[in-house]
């Protein structure tokens, strides 16, 4: 069964336009989801709005949205105000300007859709499109109405087709420097470096996503299968407390560890006789 498009426009390029279909390429409905229940019924639990201050239930009629200007001051919005406010829709994905990928700051980047054509006869227009963001190595920033709201998406090359990820803007990314500011100057040199390196290399491998475990996720369908069952939930098992260790020693250490595949070294013990009560009475 074909995925349901959660959009359907043109991409635009200049005087061309090709007819297009967006996907959603990520999803969280495989994840284990619970509902709120009446622990003495078992009935499902349904939201109420209620009155901060008198506490009394609120119909769906008089509840508006509000944008607060003040402490318990409040600007009302009606439904028709906020709908006059959203962009208009030309169902188009519009090119303005390419980029070259090393360019592109991946902190912007919001969700994910993958773009197709969503009919036949425009495969031509969308191949060449795709090529020439592939051969070029750059990525398309377009403009767009999407879900009621004005986004930019940035296009690229993906497989057989394109992948379509929306933008935050930027007022909605804080500066790094705000998290980075109290991190010392401090240099690095020599033998760390070295093992660093050397760390990095012999763990070099390839990204596989399959390989990427939810544990949480996990953990919550044993607890699930444990409770259908009427058995036990074992209880989780205790981390160890972290130790302050010397950083070189700590990277001599992993870089041991590295080259025997992960294992730590055993030291094997000499074979000795066993000694007997008459032995021990001679050596004390």
């Amino acid at each position: 069964m074909a995925p349901r498009a959660n959009w359907k426009g043109s991409l635009k390029l200049a005087e061309l336009a090709c007819p297009v279909a967006l996907y959603s390429a990520t999803s969280t409905s495989d994840r284990i989801a619970f509902h709120m229940i009446n622990r003495a019924t078992s009935h499902r639990l349904s939201r109420t709005f209620i009155d901060s201050e008198t506490g009394a239930p609120v119909s769906p009629a008089d509840q508006v949205k509000g944008y607060e200007v003040d402490k318990n001051d409040y600007v009302v919005l009606e439904e028709e105000e906020i709908a006059q406010a959203r962009p208009r829709s030309d169902k188009a994905l519009t090119i303005e300007n390419f980029l070259d990928w090393v360019e592109i700051d991946t902190v912007y980047f919001d969700k994910p859709y993958y773009l197709s054509p969503s009919q036949s006869d425009a495969s031509d227009l969308f191949v060449l499109i795709r090529e020439g963001l592939r051969r070029n190595k750059v990525a398309a920033i377009a403009k767009a109405t999407l879900f009621r709201r004005a986004r930019t998406v940035l296009i690229s090359a993906y497989g057989d087709g394109l992948l379509a990820i929306t933008l935050n803007f930027d007022y909605e990314v804080w500066a790094a420097q705000e998290a980075f500011d109290e991190i010392p100057e401090i240099k690095i040199e020599g033998e760390m470096l070295k093992l660093a390196k050397h760390i990095i290399d012999t763990k070099r491998g390839a990204f596989d996503p399959s390989r990427f475990e939810d544990r949480y996720e996990q953990a919550l369908a044993e607890f699930v299968k444990a409770k259908l069952a009427g058995e036990p939930i074992a209880p989780p098992r205790k981390g160890r407390d972290a130790k302050v260790v010397n950083l070189l020693e700590a990277l001599r250490e992993s870089a041991a560890l590295s080259e025997q595949g992960g294992k730590p070294a055993t030291k094997k013990r000499a074979t000795q006789p066993r000694k007997t009560t008459a032995t021990r009475r001679k050596a004390s």
